[in-house]
């Protein structure tokens, strides 16, 4: 790979990918923290702020960052893959992040683009009595509130059909407009102090309890706001509950998202994502995976250099078997950088269209 450490397009990447992040901590923090507390005129100004800067400004920085990636890639290697990853992103972003909150008249539809269990937002919002409800009524009104759950369900009924299709690509390098979405933007800008670096056995050993706890905690709540609705008598109070689950979002989710980046790699949350998990289970049914065997492997290592979830595919390579890991999140930087281009990415589909076409 080419050297890009000084070149302009890299430090104009660093600098989105920090302002970012200054940002999104700095009005989030406002708008969760602050806005229920403020006069109602400052408060509705903090909102409109956050809404204009989760939607349009992101969408910008999607865009601007997709171009000075693939700039910075250059010729050094292949962007197949990072090419079709970063236009999916960018129509997502347009879908999800624009065109949806202007016809559904919803600014805030971006909550419900990620599917059970990462959320349980949707099943919030049809408690009457819940916060989240009772303060978007006001504003939605019940077609809102109608609008925005039928748009989840499409959404999840997308990510759910694709992922069986395509695999955890589909939604983890093409859709997720969560973690996903930036770590293919801003891939050559991460981590913005220091050095990238791999993980190593000890630390993926503690991603992999830490994946399984994150998504034993996201099936409790789910499972919880479930029984709940359906007028089960259980323990615990559902606003302390929603609660919890909030500080969860924001401590665990949100702020360790971004110190990954700024610190660490830009897939630091894929790592433990809960619905990145379920999807992977998932996947396993779409038999995704990554074809070791379409040359011959020369051990050049740059797979494994490649792979932002530190999976070793060059062993794998060299004996040409399949890599079918559950980390692997179908972003394909493997396959672009291969040199004798040995390495595919497929799935039953997958192999089904080619069968067809071929």
């Amino acid at each position: 790979m080419l050297d890009t450490k000084n070149t302009v397009e890299l430090r104009i990447l660093k600098t989105m990918l920090g302002l970012y992040i200054v940002f999104a901590i700095i009005l989030a923090g406002l708008n969760y923290g602050y806005v229920s507390q403020a006069p109602p005129s400052v408060g509705a100004f903090i909102t409109r702020l956050w809404h204009f800067y989760e939607n349009w400004i992101k969408t910008l920085f999607i865009i601007i960052g997709s171009f000075l990636t693939l700039r910075i890639i250059g010729t050094s290697q292949r962007s197949i893959m990072r090419k079709r990853n970063l236009t999916g992103f960018i129509i997502a972003a347009l879908i999800v992040h624009i065109a949806a909150p202007i016809f559904l008249h919803n600014h805030e539809i971006y909550f419900f683009a990620m599917p059970l269990p990462w959320t349980t937002t949707p099943l919030q919002l049809l408690y009457p009595d819940s916060s989240i409800y009772l303060s978007r009524y006001p504003v939605w009104g019940v077609a809102g509130i109608s609008a925005a759950l039928v748009f989840y369900v499409c959404v999840s009924f997308l990510v759910i059909g694709g992922t069986l299709l395509l695999g955890r690509r589909w939604q983890c390098s093409t859709l997720c407009l969560f973690n996903g979405f930036a770590s293919e933007v801003f891939a050559p800008a991460f981590p913005l102090i220091g050095k990238n670096r791999k993980m190593k056995k000890n630390m993926l050993k503690t991603f992999t309890i830490l994946r399984w706890i994150f998504l034993l905690l996201s099936l409790f709540f789910m499972f919880w706001w479930i029984l709940f609705l359906s007028g089960v008598q259980i323990f615990g109070n559902f606003q302390v509950v929603s609660q919890i689950e909030n500080y969860k979002y924001l401590s665990a989710e949100l702020l360790m998202m971004m110190f990954f980046w700024v610190a660490f790699i830009g897939r630091g949350y894929c790592y433990y994502c809960p619905l990145g998990t379920v999807l992977s289970l998932l996947s396993k049914l779409a038999g995704q995976r990554i074809v070791t065997n379409q040359s011959e492997c020369i051990q050049c290592n740059r797979c494994n250099i490649a792979c932002p979830m530190s999976i070793d595919i060059k062993s794998m390579a060299q004996i040409g078997q399949v890599v079918a890991d559950s980390r692997c999140v179908g972003c394909g930087h493997c396959v672009d950088i291969c040199p004798t281009k040995t390495l595919g990415y497929s799935t039953k589909f997958l192999d089904w269209v080619h069968n067809k076409l071929g």
